[in-house]
């Protein structure tokens, strides 16, 4: 089994993050986890946030940055990144009027090739991190296919959140295998049974098996990353949960 480290997606923890961030870390580190992917740092310098890092022995995965900042603070982006250590900017989201029809979703391609294509002369890797509305179809295509042909390989890689894609009525591992030369990190997040919302990985409908050995094989993955949008017990323990259950399925490096 090629086990793949196991991150946190911060942004599940963001109500304890907002009152300390540095602690909340520190929490997510002893629960087990071997790396953080940020969404935003509450105003921690890349140099206190490296220090922490280091004495936890815990890796930042990869960074959420909205399209926007990165096309206005691009400069600043690059250097906060490197200076913690971090490869992997993640594009997480697009504001409606980049993807409301094929040619946004052209003119959206060329603008994130071009800043991917930037980051790599840094040393950093550009993916995006899919939500649903990719799954929109115009004419015979989805959004993400649009996205997906007209993307240098070298330039745009894929963050694949298999939540998102079983809400859209498609099957995640069908779709891994299918891009599975364009993704490096794997956001795993589950389904409830009775509704289409969130529940910690391993207490839902979300079958991880076939999304793991797709994953296991690939030499780009290299991080699996939990995360739960909304958890209906305090965050911190549904973080905690979801990695007891991932540690179960005999997932966790020690």
């Amino acid at each position: 089994m090629n086990l793949k480290p196991i991150a946190l997606q911060m942004y599940t923890v963001r109500d304890y993050s907002e009152k300390n961030f540095i602690e909340t870390v520190k929490k997510v580190a002893e629960i087990g986890y071997k790396g953080i992917e940020l969404a935003g740092t509450y105003g921690v310098k890349s140099d206190e946030l490296k220090q922490i890092l280091d004495s936890l022995d815990l890796k930042v995965c990869g960074s959420h940055i909205p399209i926007d900042l990165l096309e206005k603070d691009f400069d600043n982006t690059v250097k906060f990144n490197l200076e913690l250590g971090n490869k992997n900017i993640v594009c997480p989201w697009l504001p409606e009027d980049r993807r409301n029809s094929i040619e946004e979703w052209k003119k959206t391609a060329e603008e994130l090739n071009s800043i991917g294509e930037r980051l790599r002369a840094d040393g950093l890797t550009l993916s995006y991190h899919n939500h649903n509305f990719e799954f929109e179809k115009f004419g015979d295509k989805y959004g993400i296919e649009v996205l997906i042909e007209n993307t240098d390989p070298e330039n745009l890689k894929l963050e694949v959140d298999v939540f998102w894609i079983k809400f859209a009525g498609l099957d995640p591992a069908e779709f891994l295998k299918k891009y599975i030369d364009r993704i490096n990190l794997i956001h795993l997040k589950d389904m409830k049974a009775d509704k289409k919302t969130f529940t910690e990985v391993g207490e839902g409908i979300i079958d991880f098996k076939p999304i793991f050995e797709i994953g296991d094989s690939s030499s780009i993955v290299e991080w699996y990353i939990v995360e739960q949008d909304r958890c209906e017990r305090p965050s911190i323990e549904s973080a905690r949960l979801s990695f007891e259950n991932l540690k179960k399925m005999g997932r966790v490096i020690d």
